[in-house]
């Protein structure tokens, strides 16, 4: 299942709501799951973002919706980004054509 890395940002009104956070992210789970993906982990991080959350989904169209989901509660702004594994890089560059890999 592809994987995406969102990077998240409290809003005004997610920080003024911190201590309900934990009963947020266990709702979230709860939705990504009935959407047929899974939270794998969020971190707490220092710096430009709050939060790092690496989410799995079944495609593109449903990571949408579920960055789209999580900006519409108003605690967060989101980013997202679709993260490639290792072996995901390792055929992209080896279906490059010749001329292209020097």
């Amino acid at each position: 299942m592809p994987t995406y890395v969102g990077l998240l940002r409290y809003t005004d009104q997610g920080i003024k709501a911190i201590k309900d956070g934990p009963k947020r992210r266990a709702a979230a789970e709860k939705a990504v799951k009935a959407m047929g993906g899974r939270i794998v982990h969020t971190y707490l991080t220092l710096g430009r973002y709050d939060l790092v959350s690496i989410i799995e989904a079944p495609d593109d169209e449903t990571a949408a919706k579920i960055a789209l989901m999580t900006g519409t509660q108003g605690f967060v702004s989101t980013e997202t980004m679709r993260a490639f594994t290792e072996a995901e890089y390792d055929r992209l560059i080896k279906s490059l054509p010749s001329a292209a890999r020097r």
